[in-house]
């Protein structure tokens, strides 16, 4: 009786205890003095990063309320860095903040914020950084992580077509501050029409007098259509090359009549017969460089300042012929030169001055019969 009495009241002495184990709820009677006891009754014994209230030293009184709740071993990658984490956040992103990590508006997060955090999960986070996207030639800070370009273009829903380029490559890995171009091309054809100059054509007409010059046809300019293959970078033209080109209109060539005709003329009253003839004329004296003083004729000009002498070539002026030079007056043909070919000729002054003042110019011979 007196044992079953002191059973009775050790029972008696017991506190009465609520414990919340991992959220299961238990009703305990205990003599254990602190919670830490009361735990070890049951066979738990918390790790530093578990979750226990009130603490472990705490007094246990009756109608106490213990939570406990166990950590969980979860593995954290940030940018490539790895740990083991043990943690009693509900969710990722209870986790994130119970680790003083902050979580961005573009930070690439797996699995998301809202995911429940489970015994051995892999929970990693991608911080994000600005770039530079420019595409066709508009520019703007965009946010990424760390991936190739190709899928970043994928993530902003850019859409290349066969012949666009991407600067740097698809396959290379997006960095900080990097500047990603997308450069838009386009090959376009373009057509123009361009004129054709007309040829001008001389002919030799002996029904024209020397010296005259007669247009037969006008001429008329053809027209050309040429076909490009353009090439544009971001709407800006860089290449251009010529695929086809057809005639539109045939050029048609100017046609000019030369005279060749020789002019005779005789004189009223007299039985000898001229011709006139047009010339290039130079002068020169008895005293030039290289000059003897006397003509191919025999005579000497030093000696005869006086005459009226004129160098000709014999092909076109006979040696002896009685001529009448335009602004010279009346000469005998009387001396040839090596530079003389043709239908030129060389007038001879006294003076060097004199030479001087001629120059050289184009005029009228009429030569005497």
């Amino acid at each position: 009786m007196s044992a079953t009495t002191g059973f009775a009241g050790y029972e008696a002495t017991k506190e009465h205890v609520t414990l919340i184990k991992n959220g299961e709820k238990q009703e305990i009677r205990t003599h254990a003095k602190t919670v830490k006891e009361l735990l070890e009754e049951q066979h738990i014994y918390p790790r530093p990063e578990d979750y226990v209230y009130p603490s472990i030293n705490a007094v246990v009184t009756d109608d106490l309320h213990i939570v406990w709740k166990a950590s969980k071993r979860v593995t954290l990658t940030v940018n490539g860095k790895r740990k083991e984490v043990w943690t009693t956040a509900k969710n990722v992103r209870e986790l994130f903040a119970a680790q003083n990590i902050a979580v961005g508006p573009y930070d690439q997060v797996l699995p998301s914020l809202d995911a429940n955090v489970q015994k051995g999960m892999n929970i990693s986070l991608e911080k994000a950084f600005p770039i530079q996207l420019n595409v066709g030639g508009k520019q703007q800070q965009v946010w990424a992580t760390s991936t190739t370009v190709a899928d970043f273009l994928k993530q902003h829903n850019i859409m290349l077509n066969e012949l666009d380029r991407v600067e740097p490559s698809l396959h290379e890995k997006i960095k900080e501050n990097m500047v990603v171009k997308v450069i838009k091309v386009q090959k376009v054809t373009d057509v123009v029409e361009e004129p054709v100059n007309f040829a001008v054509v001389t002919r030799k007409d002996d029904r024209l007098l020397k010296g005259e010059k007669r247009v037969i046809s006008p001429g008329e300019k053809g027209l050309v259509s040429k076909q490009y293959e353009v090439v544009l970078e971001n709407g800006k033209e860089v290449s251009r090359t010529l695929i086809k080109t057809e005639t539109v209109k045939q050029s048609k060539d100017r046609i000019i009549a030369v005279g060749t005709k020789e002019r005779y003329i005789t004189s009223r009253g007299s039985s000898q017969a001229s011709r006139e003839i047009y010339v290039t004329a130079t002068a020169y004296t008895a005293y030039c460089g290289g000059c003897s003083g006397r003509t191919s004729t025999g005579i000497n000009l030093r000696s005869n300042p006086h005459l009226k002498v004129i160098a000709v070539d014999p092909r076109i002026i006979p040696l002896g012929s009685k001529v009448y030079v335009e602004g010279y007056g009346y000469a005998v043909a009387a001396d040839t030169g090596s530079g003389i070919n043709g239908y030129e000729i060389d007038v001879f002054f006294p003076e060097k001055s004199a030479a001087f003042r001629w120059g050289a110019r184009r005029v009228k011979v009429r030569i005497i019969q």
